[in-house]
C-alpha cells in the first residue's frame, strides 16, 4: 500500500476528527459565554475590579495542563499593562512563596479544584490574606471554598473521546483568562501607544512604531513657497528626491502639494514659467506625527500615492515616504 493510498484511506476520518474537535470546543465558548452573560456576570466584574484595584501583581498558578494555559494567561496580563508573572505551585512549596507579597493578587487555576499542589499557596493566601481568585469547574472544592472570587466554568464534555484529556476545558480556561486581560485593558485605558512599550520587537513592535520615530525632518523636507517658480522649484524637488514637493503660503502653513504625476499631467511648454500655485494640487492628504506607522502606510496605499506630509498647527515638522515604512518592517 502506498503512502498516497494511505493518506486518501485516513484522511476522511481525520479531518472528521479534527472538525468534532473544533465543534466541542465552540459548544464549549458558547457555554461559557452563556454562563457570563447571566449568573457569572457580576462574579467576573469583581474579578476585574479586585485586580485593577490591587498596588501589587497578579501571581498566576496551577499545574499540569491548567498551569500552562496559565503561563500563557500571565504573559498576555503583564504584555497588556497588568504586571503579572507564573508561579509553579511545586517551587512555591519549596520557596517560591517568597515571592508572593500581601498587595499581590492570586489567580489560581485548577479544573477539579482539588489539586494538591496548590493546597500551599492556598494555606499561604489565606494567612498573608492575600486575594485569591479561582478558575475552576467545582466551586465546593478546596480551591474554591477558601477563595474570594470563584469563576466557576460549565462542566463539559472534553473533545477527547475518552473525556479526559483536557480541551474544552482548556479553552476555557484560556477564554476567561483572555477576558480578564482585555477588561482590564480596558478598564486601564491601555493604548496602542502603551502596547508598543511592551512590544518593541519583531513586526508587531514595527508597526507600533509612531510616525515620528520614522518620518525626515529639517532640511531633508522638500519645501518651496507657492509664489516660486516652476523652474526653481524643479531644482528643490530634484534634490530632496521624494518624487514630491510641498507648497507654503505666507505664514509657513502648507496649502498644496505637487507629485511627479502633476509634472506629467502639467507637462507643457510654459511649465517651467509658471508659479507653483499654479500646478499644486490643494488640500494634500497629511497625517500626524502620533500616528502609528502602520495606521500611515496604510493612508499611503488607500490614496496611492508614495510620500505623507507630517503637519503640526497647520505646518510641515516631517515627511515619511513608502520606503522608509517598508525598510522598517511595517507592511
Amino acid at each position: 500500500m502506498t503512502d498516497m493510498t494511505i493518506m486518501q484511506d485516513t484522511s476522511p476520518t481525520a479531518l472528521a476528527s479534527g472538525l468534532r474537535t473544533i465543534e466541542f470546543e465552540i459548544n464549549a465558548l458558547k457555554e461559557l459565554e452563556a454562563l457570563l452573560s447571566n449568573g457569572m456576570g457580576a462574579l467576573f466584574s469583581r474579578a476585574v475590579e479586585m485586580i485593577s484595584r490591587s498596588e501589587g501583581r497578579v501571581i498566576i498558578s496551577g499545574i499540569g495542563k491548567s498551569g500552562h494555559v496559565g503561563q500563557k494567561i500571565a504573559a498576555t496580563f503583564a504584555s497588556t499593562g497588568t504586571p503579572a508573572f507564573f508561579v509553579h505551585p511545586s517551587e512555591a512549596s519549596h520557596g517560591d512563596l517568597g515571592m508572593i507579597r500581601p498587595e499581590d493578587i492570586i489567580v489560581a487555576l485548577s479544573w477539579s479544584g482539588e489539586t494538591v499542589e496548590l493546597t500551599n499557596i492556598i494555606t499561604y493566601s489565606r494567612r498573608f490574606k492575600v486575594p485569591l481568585i479561582a478558575i475552576t469547574s467545582n466551586e465546593n472544592s478546596a480551591l474554591g471554598r477558601n477563595s474570594d472570587v470563584v469563576l466557576a466554568l460549565p462542566k463539559v464534555q472534553e473533545a477527547c473521546p475518552h473525556n479526559l484529556a483536557p480541551t474544552s476545558s482548556t479553552i476555557m480556561q484560556l477564554a476567561i483568562g483572555d477576558a480578564l486581560a482585555i477588561a482590564l485593558l480596558e478598564a486601564k485605558g491601555f493604548s496602542a501607544v502603551d502596547f508598543k512599550t511592551f512590544h518593541p520587537g519583531g513586526n508587531l513592535g514595527a508597526k507600533l512604531r509612531l510616525v515620528k520615530d520614522l518620518m525626515h525632518v529639517g532640511e531633508r523636507l522638500p519645501l518651496v513657497s507657492q509664489d516660486m517658480p516652476m523652474g526653481e522649484a524643479l531644482v528643490t524637488m530634484t534634490e530632496k528626491s521624494f518624487g514630491c514637493l510641498g507648497a507654503l503660503d505666507g505664514s509657513g502653513r502648507l496649502v498644496g502639494v505637487i507629485t511627479d504625476g502633476d509634472l506629467r499631467r502639467n507637462m507643457q511648454a510654459d511649465l517651467l514659467s509658471r508659479h507653483v500655485r499654479d500646478v499644486m494640487k490643494p488640500s494634500p492628504i497629511t497625517i500626524h506625527e502620533e500616528m502609528l506607522a502602520s495606521a500611515a502606510l496604510e493612508q499611503i496605499n488607500a490614496s496611492s500615492i508614495t510620500a505623507l506630509f507630517v503637519l503640526r498647527d497647520e505646518k510641515p515638522i516631517g515627511i515619511v515616504h513608502i520606503h522608509d515604512l517598508l525598510r522598517a518592517g511595517v507592511a
